[in-house]
């Protein structure tokens, strides 16, 4: 038998830290925006989720390159400290998957799209800027150009501790670059996230294997969530946020629109499918290039 076959009977057992992957459809209006943030995280928290997990754009999902320069804050400005308050008051750790932070005065025409961590204590314990922009152009259904108005991040940051486990941050588009992974896989991660705002060609075509294949070739937990539905008149997305284990099997799965779904970490089931087919040790370097971990000393490594 395959080693996920006992997997819901163990992760029973095991009473391992439950997680909440969360879909939504934002909007420009941040306050209302901000409404939804707030409803999704009591309703995690109301079903025992220790890490809730928000997507992309959550702050916003403005018409133009002009309203994210508009809307855009700093990470301590009011939205972040709103989130704060939420993460304290509910006893709960964020993963805030990709606001439009307010760019460096030498280039104040762009953002960063940037993933927080916060605390169940209300504090940003890591933050990572998106690396891989999304550059796509499919005649008469995609037109988006990331790089216009957003800067490149600058490194991987390591895997944060948790109480689900470590979490590797990365955002989107990062989804499609296993080096990425890997490299956070090696620096310990038992958990990968990407937080997305997919469009709806993608992800009807890719959006579930590329998150599955991330999982199985990492052997960790993935967590996806995801924006959904039409923004406005330019732009929608795919949805479909989802929890994928550590075997590759989808463990939860919103349904449409505004949702949320949870899993529970089964750290023992995930330390068995490792043991039994330890892949990292079965690497052969000698053939290829192999993939550096990030280290906080030197993240370029």
């Amino acid at each position: 038998s395959t080693p996920s076959s006992s997997h819901q009977a163990d992760s029973q057992q095991d009473g391992g830290c439950v997680i909440a992957a969360c879909q939504m459809t934002s909007i420009k209006d941040k306050e209302q925006n901000l409404s939804t943030g707030r409803c999704l995280i009591a309703r995690a928290a109301k079903l025992n989720a220790k890490v809730v997990f928000l997507p992309e754009a959550f702050d916003f999902i403005g018409e133009s390159a002009g309203d994210a320069l508009a809307l855009a804050e700093g990470i301590d400005g009011p939205l972040v400290n709103g989130y704060k308050e939420m993460a304290k008051q509910h006893s709960v750790w964020l993963s805030l998957g990709g606001m439009h932070e307010k760019g460096p005065a030498d280039d104040a025409e762009r953002i960063f799209n940037t993933h927080l961590l916060i605390s169940s204590d209300g504090e940003v314990v890591q933050s990572y800027r998106k690396t891989h922009l999304f550059e796509c152009e499919i005649p008469n259904q995609v037109s988006l150009h990331e790089s216009r108005w957003t800067i490149p991040g600058s490194k991987i940051v390591p895997p944060v501790e948790s109480p689900a486990g470590k979490i590797g941050m990365a955002i989107c588009y990062d989804l499609r670059f296993p080096e990425m992974s890997l490299a956070l896989a090696k620096q310990g991660a038992d958990i990968l996230t990407y937080p997305s705002a997919f469009t709806v060609p993608t992800g009807l075509a890719h959006w579930e294997v590329l998150l599955r294949a991330r999982a199985i070739e990492t052997q960790c937990y993935v967590v996806a969530a995801a924006q959904t539905g039409k923004h406005n008149s330019k732009r929608q997305s795919y949805g479909h946020a989802m929890i994928v284990d550590p075997w590759g099997c989808v463990v939860a799965c919103c349904h449409e629109g505004t949702d949320v779904c949870v899993a529970q970490i089964d750290s023992t089931y995930q330390k068995k499918i490792r043991a039994e087919m330890p892949v990292f040790e079965h690497r052969r370097h000698d053939l290829y290039t192999p993939v550096q971990s990030v280290s906080p000393s030197n993240p370029g490594q």
